[in-house]
């Protein structure tokens, strides 16, 4: 049974390395082919916010959220969307956020306590936090109080442009002028040019498996280590016309295989972009030639089956991974909680009598076994995961196996 569970893995990974790219636009169900964002619910639905509205996609139908249906929606050009893990949907504007309960939309502005009603960018922490990305800086969501922070508390003038949590638990933020900024929780701390960052106008970040920062600036990609040191630059991902050599990074993400993709575009000149993807040796490019939408790449997403979704101005593009489900490969009757998870893994399954010496099994994505526990005999059982680093992870029980992304 391992060797076929191993095997199913390396099926999988022969799948990942060949990509077809399938475009989705109006005459499909956009309400706009400009596409500012996008993000994938729990349930793999894909949520497009466009210059009309936002757009939910499950796979065949198109359901068009707009002020004209909901009123209450701040603005039909959403800036920013986020799913969170309670299923609310999150849309930010430029005038405001909006949410979503699955029934009903309310606003919130700065007379509520926002930093600014100009929103680029929101994410939720492992704690159920929110944090919002603002013109003005970051505010932070927490219960039911809005908190800001700007230039007076520490942060370098110029706005926040995207925020991701550290695994210890660190607030990193792209800011649009002040390089890359960690937040302990009390300090607000700078990294630029002097500390060798690429540019101090950042747009976006990552991490990787090792906790590694992947920093998208507006001339290529740095990369700092955990401890905040710098590590590499990358200037040149996507091959541009002479002279032009640096890369403005416009987003960048990290898919369960630790493949790096980045999202380019040049709008000087004439309109040049395409995304990228680093498999730790290369840089391979898709763009209009491949059949990607168009060139002015927005936003990056990346589902749970390793599709990676591109926001354009002109339609939004999914890079086929190479399998159209995870559950054709496993059979996921088993539930985890949370997902993604920190330090402690709860696993929901059926009950056990204990005579089979059944396991929990976790393996990396190479197929390799990197923590076992025994099944309890209740429905419940609880694994800490505190010693398994960032990353995507395969649950297994029996036959059966589960994806997991760990914080």
């Amino acid at each position: 049974m391992k060797s076929l569970f191993t095997l199913s893995i390396f099926s999988l990974a022969l799948a990942l390395q060949s990509q077809t790219i399938t475009n989705f636009k109006t005459s499909d169900g956009l309400p706009n082919n400009n596409v500012l964002c996008l993000t994938a619910d729990a349930s793999n639905n894909m949520w497009f916010g466009t210059q009309s509205g936002i757009a939910k996609y499950d796979g065949s139908q198109w359901t068009i959220y707009d002020k004209t249906t909901n009123p209450e929606i701040p603005n039909n050009t959403i800036t920013a969307i986020a799913a969170l893990k309670n299923g609310n949907i999150w849309i930010g504007t430029d005038y405001g956020i909006g949410i979503y309960d699955g029934s009903k939309w309310t606003s919130y502005t700065t007379a509520d306590g926002l930093g600014s009603n100009r929103v680029n960018y929101i994410t939720e922490l492992t704690n159920g936090d929110i944090w919002i990305s603002d013109f003005n800086g970051a505010t932070k969501y927490s219960g039911a109080t809005f908190t800001k922070y700007g230039s007076a508390d520490g942060l370098p003038f110029g706005g926040v442009q995207q925020i991701q949590e550290a695994r210890n638990g660190d607030i990193i933020m792209a800011t649009g002028l002040g390089g890359l900024v960690k937040y302990n929780g009390s300090t607000f701390t700078a990294y630029k040019t002097t500390e060798g960052l690429l540019s101090n106008s950042s747009s976006s970040l990552a991490l990787d498996n090792a906790s590694n920062i992947w920093i998208g600036t507006g001339a290529g990609v740095s990369v700092f280590d955990s401890n905040y040191t710098f590590k590499e630059n990358f200037t040149r991902l996507y091959k541009l016309p002479e002279p032009d050599t640096l890369n403005p990074v416009e987003d960048i993400k990290i898919d369960s295989k630790g493949r790096i993709w980045v999202g380019i575009y040049v709008d000087y000149l004439v309109s040049v972009g395409g995304v990228s993807m680093y498999d730790g040796n290369t840089w391979k490019e898709y763009d209009e030639s491949n059949g990607l939408a168009g060139p002015t790449i927005r936003n990056l997403c990346i589902d749970v089956n390793d599709n990676v979704w591109v926001a354009t101005s002109t339609g939004v593009s999914r890079i086929n991974s190479g399998t159209s489900s995870i559950s054709k490969i496993f059979n996921p009757s088993f539930h985890l909680f949370p997902n993604p998870a920190r330090d402690l893994l709860t696993v929901t399954h059926e009950q056990h009598s204990g005579t089979n010496n059944t396991s929990i099994e976790i393996y990396n994505t190479m197929g390799q076994l990197q923590l076992r526990q025994p099944l309890s005999r209740k429905s419940r059982t609880a694994l800490s995961i505190k010693s398994l680093i960032s990353g995507f992870y395969i649950v297994k029980i029996g036959n059966r196996a589960k994806k997991l992304e760990i914080h």
